[in-house]
């Protein structure tokens, strides 16, 4: 049975009780519903902890998918507890870490806005993401982090809107990316939009994103680098150049 992955209606929900529905022999654990996000599109899954009946905790080290979309697989740390199939769990994201890929992920939406560019990788991380873009054009990263922060101070709201998956194969242009898939194959597809009716960006996206740009708070690009005659990495970090978040 799929599981309810309630991450993708509510991106700010970072708890919630959860069923076991399933035990693997490497100790993944599958549940009926999850707050944790699992790894795809270039985010980290979550990491966090299971709490049972008892007070105890299980540690979880990542959070991933299964064989399709509609399963998602928590993956306890070693030598952690193991659940019982029927047990019922109370589920904690590591808020703080969350937070910051929520962020950052948004702020890699931001770069592609200002660097209308097709997408050829992005990785999004808690203290640095990169985004690389096919284009042979000099920019200076002075320049583009202005640009960053006049969208993030402008604070545009931030929200989802869903589409079928045939609806978004009649408009394959809407898909910056190049290689990496959007995230369909579940019915619909998110779009995450930012500014009043889309009025700055809409683009397929699963990850999880903050609410309005204000959030996203001072970030900077740390470095543009040449991978490649028309590729171009951006390396997006928190607070001002030369100093941590």
């Amino acid at each position: 049975m799929p599981v309810n992955a309630l991450y993708r209606d509510d991106f700010y929900l970072s708890t919630c009780e959860a069923v076991v529905t399933a035990v693997h022999d490497d100790g993944g654990i599958e549940l009926n519903q999850t707050c944790f996000y699992a790894t795809s599109g270039g985010q980290p899954g979550d990491t966090g902890q299971l709490e049972r009946a008892d007070g105890t905790k299980i540690a979880l080290g990542q959070t991933k998918h299964g064989a399709g979309k509609d399963v998602i697989i928590h993956v306890p740390l070693e030598n952690e507890p193991r659940p019982e199939v029927g047990e019922t769990l109370v589920l904690h994201v590591d808020w703080p870490r969350r937070y910051r890929l929520m962020r950052m992920h948004t702020a890699c939406h931001l770069l592609s806005v200002i660097c209308s560019y097709p997408i050829t990788g992005a990785a999004v991380g808690e203290e640095e993401s990169r985004v690389d873009f096919d284009m042979s054009e000099t920019i200076d990263k002075d320049e583009v982090t202005a640009k960053l922060m006049e969208l993030v101070g402008q604070n545009h709201p931030v929200y989802l809107q869903w589409i079928t998956d045939d609806e978004l194969a009649a408009n394959p242009d809407i898909v910056k990316s190049k290689n990496v898939r959007p995230p369909m194959g579940l019915g619909r597809v998110s779009l995450v939009c930012i500014g009043e009716n889309s009025s700055i960006d809409s683009q397929p996206c699963g990850g999880t994103h903050v609410s309005e740009t204000q959030e996203v708070g001072q970030i900077h690009i740390a470095k543009i680098e040449k991978k490649g005659k028309e590729n171009r990495r951006f390396r997006i970090r928190f607070g001002t150049p030369g100093e941590e978040a």
